[in-house]
Parts: C-alpha cells; sequence; structure tokens
C-alpha cells in the first residue's frame, strides 16, 4: 500500500514578559501561527525560531528583555522580537545584532511574517483548513488587495473615518507576499483597494522594508511596481488601481502603464467639478487640473480609462453648480461614470446642512448626467469597433459557445464587460486577443482571434 508521510511543521519557541495586554498579544501570535500550520516547541533546542515577546515599561523590565533576548540568542541563536520594547529596535540591535527581526507591540502581522521569513510553513493539503491563498469570495482569477485601512479626510458627506479610523497602512512585503500567493493559487488580475490608495503609506512615513534582495517604501508608486512584477510571459498578471485620490504623485504612476506594468486604468472619486460644492464637500480636489493631468496623462498612455462617481443634490448644490458639472463631464469624457443621489446619513456633516436638495431635482440631475455619460461611453466604445483587444475571460457557456470578459478597461462588477462568440474552448482566467465587432453604450462584442 502506497502511504504518504506528511512534512514536519515548522516548530517555534515563546517567551513572553510583561503585563497580561502582552500575555494576549502572545495569545494572538501564537494561535495565528498554530492556524498556518506551526507547532510550538516547549524549549529552545527544538525550535525552528525563538519568538521574545518583550516589556518595555520599565527599565528594570527593559534589562529582563534583554537578558531574555540574549538567552534565546544564545541558545538557539534564530530570534525574532517583538512587544513593547521592539520600539527601541536600535538598542536591541545594537547589543544583538544577530536578531532576525524586530516589531513593536500589537504590530501582529509583522510578527507572523517575520516568523515566516525565518521559519517558512510548509502546505499540506491533508492538515490546511484554509488554502494557502486564504479563503475568497471572488473567483478563482481574480482578486482584491487591500493595501490599507481607514481614512485621513473628513468628507462632509462620509462617516467612514468614524468606523474604520484613520489610515492605516499595511507594511508593503507582507502584502506581497499576498499578492504573490494570490498569483501562485490562479489570480491573474490584482485589484488594488483602500479609502484611499493614494495616501498608501503615509502615516508609516513612506519606510523602506527589505524585498528580494533590496528595499521596498511603503509608497503607492513602489508597491505597484513591484506589484507590476508579479507576472510572467506564461502567466501574466494585471494590476488594477481603485480609489485613488488625484495627487500630484498619481503621475508617477502613468509610466508604469506605458510599460505594462499596471493597466491603463484609474477609479477616482472625483464626486462632483463645481468648486462650490467640492468646497462644501471638502473634498481636497482642484477641477481646473484634473482636466490638464487628464490630457498629460492620455498624451503618455493613450488608452487610459478613467472611471469616477459623481454625487449630486448634495446640499447647497445650485442649477449653475450642476451644469458646471455637465460642461466638465463633456470636456473630461470619462470612460465609465457612475452616479448617486446625495443621501442624509446619520453621522454625516451634510445631512444637517442647510439648503437641502429636493428629492425631485435629486432625481432630474441623476438622470441628466447619466444620460450624458452613456452618451459618451457609446461613443468611446463605437470607436474600438475594428479593434483588437486583450481580454481576460470571467465565464463560459459550453451550450452556446459564448463567453463574457473583460478589458484592461473594465474592472468586475461596475464597468462593462466584452461578449464573445465562437469561445467554447475557452476557460475563466484565460487571457485571449479579441477583435471588436461591435458595441453599445456599456459593452463591447466580438470574436477571439
Amino acid at each position: 500500500m502506497k502511504t504518504t508521510t506528511l512534512p514536519r511543521s515548522p516548530r517555534v519557541g515563546l517567551v513572553s514578559l510583561g503585563c497580561p495586554k502582552a500575555l494576549v498579544d502572545s495569545e494572538r501570535i501564537m494561535t495565528k501561527l498554530r492556524s498556518d500550520g506551526y507547532d510550538m516547541s516547549p524549549d529552545y533546542a527544538g525550535a525552528d525560531v525563538v519568538l521574545v515577546n518583550t516589556c518595555g515599561f520599565l527599565d528594570s523590565a527593559k534589562e529582563e528583555s534583554l537578558e531574555a533576548i540574549g538567552e534565546a540568542i544564545a541558545e538557539n541563536g534564530r530570534v525574532v522580537v517583538t512587544g513593547c520594547m521592539g520600539r527601541e529596535a536600535e538598542v536591541i540591535r545594537e547589543r544583538f545584532p544577530q536578531v532576525l527581526a524586530v516589531t513593536g507591540p500589537q504590530q501582529y502581522e509583522a510578527v507572523v511574517a517575520a516568523v515566516h521569513d525565518a521559519a517558512p510553513p510548509v502546505p499540506n493539503a491533508y492538515l490546511d483548513l484554509v488554502p494557502e491563498a486564504g479563503l475568497k469570495l471572488t473567483p478563482r482569477h481574480y482578486s482584491y488587495l487591500k493595501i490599507s485601512e481607514g481614512c485621513n479626510h473628513r468628507c462632509a458627506f462620509c462617516i467612514i473615518p468614524s468606523i474604520r479610523g484613520d489610515l492605516a497602512s499595511r507594511r508593503p512585503d507582507a502584502i506581497l507576499r499576498e499578492a504573490e500567493k494570490l498569483v501562485a493559487a490562479g489570480t491573474r488580475e490584482l485589484l488594488v483597494i483602500s479609502q484611499d490608495t493614494s495616501a498608501y503609506g503615509l502615516d508609516l512615513k513612506h519606510a523602506a522594508w527589505p524585498w528580494k534582495g533590496g528595499e521596498v517604501r511603503a509608497h503607492m508608486t513602489d508597491l505597484v511596481r513591484e506589484l507590476g512584477k508579479l507576472g510572467t510571459a506564461d502567466h501574466p498578471v494585471w494590476v488594477r488601481l481603485h480609489y485613488v485620490y488625484p495627487y500630484p504623485h498619481v503621475d508617477r504612476v502613468i509610466p508604469l502603464m506605458a510599460e505594462g506594468l499596471l493597466l491603463p486604468y484609474l477609479d477616482i472619486p472625483f464626486q462632483h467639478a463645481s468648486p462650490n460644492v467640492l468646497k462644501a464637500m471638502k473634498r481636497p480636489a482642484n477641477e481646473a487640473k484634473v482636466l490638464q493631468r487628464l490630457k498629460d496623462w492620455r498624451a503618455i498612455v493613450p488608452d487610459i480609462a478613467v472611471r469616477s462617481s459623481f454625487v449630486v443634490g448634495f446640499p447647497g448644490e445650485t442649477d449653475a453648480d450642476f451644469d458646471y458639472l455637465l460642461d466638465w463631464l463633456q470636456e473630461a469624457q470619462l470612460d465609465r461614470v457612475g452616479a448617486f443621489k446625495f443621501e442624509p446619513v446619520e453621522g454625516a456633516e451634510a445631512t444637517y446642512m442647510p439648503n437641502q436638495v429636493p428629492d425631485e431635482v435629486k432625481q432630474d440631475r441623476f438622470e441628466r448626467v447619466m444620460a450624458l455619460s452613456a452618451r459618451i461611453s457609446a461613443e468611446k466604445l463605437a470607436a474600438k469597433v475594428g479593434s483588437t483587444l486583450d481580454v481576460l475571460i470571467d465565464a463560459v457557456d459550453p451550450d452556446t459557445g459564448g463567453a463574457s470578459g473583460r478589458s484592461k478597461a473594465d474592472a468586475p462588477e461596475i464597468d462593462g464587460e466584452v461578449h464573445l462568440r465562437d469561445a467554447g474552448g475557452l476557460q475563466p482566467g484565460d487571457i485571449v486577443r479579441v477583435e471588436i465587432e461591435d458595441a453599445d453604450e456599456h459593452d463591447l462584442y466580438g470574436v477571439p482571434v
């Protein structure tokens, strides 16, 4: 009888010092490591890596922590340090330069990542309850990649900061490791998301972390450049940016699109164009500069697709403000536009503003924006008839031989689709060249080349 020998799980030793809060931190870290397939070692000798959770409240506690680190190095040699004294990383590294990593308190993700680096987990299909790439609610071939939580803006219509807090960016190396796992599991498109993608790393002071023999900064431009390198000729990977505020440094990602590292696509929530409304919304934007930048971006990447969303009927929005928006949209020629009627939300500043716009006026303005946007979209899509585009296949109907997918200009669920005939041999996740034969207001129609 053929039997399977299961590989040995890596083992982690733990020294936990300090108060009960630190003990809880240790429990959370070890719970995560256990779920990742690690075993716990009761002694130094049996551990592949030793984790020392330090205390830094008093000088005596700091000295005890340093002694514990020294003992772990002497007995094992492979040591990761975390906890309160991790804030004094320079002190630790000066005394013990051989430590593998130092992280601060409550940096659970960073600690787990450091252990993974020191003693990589061994995937085991017989034992693992969760696949290496994690549980997904999206199809196998595309994945959302969250790079931060929270937001530092205080837009008058939004309550997200009160729910999710201020910007809290993930370490770039942790993001890239997750992306690598997703790609290895079959992902062909990474959709980068956050509340404010352009602000990524601001809270980390754009510090750099080791990556692939070099460094990567916690900065949008640096991060997406590395993400764009994950694909290969045999397994190309699309990288799509969402929720990008038009800060000046966004200009620096456009050349990455020209190089093919990023999809020529930006999702920018402009929300309005009238300076009066933007000011009332407390939005960080300047509509005149945006129009010029759109022209500049298109000069570098002619096929760049820009999608956005707009709020109509914001308190105080006048007929003149709305006409300004329509004129702006006509000049901007955005590829995809979504519009929303302002709705009062408990806790949002705008809910309590004077000059609320009547519902019937909101509805009329909504319909006019959508009609204009549909006309612009139809014209843009009609111009693609006769061209050949790359399409990522999302679904195949073997009975009809048809298939549907998306071009580089289309994000899942929110943009249009490309509908194919004579495509029965394709599979979801395939990227194919498609000749475009027809178009309507939202979708394209074609056949694989």
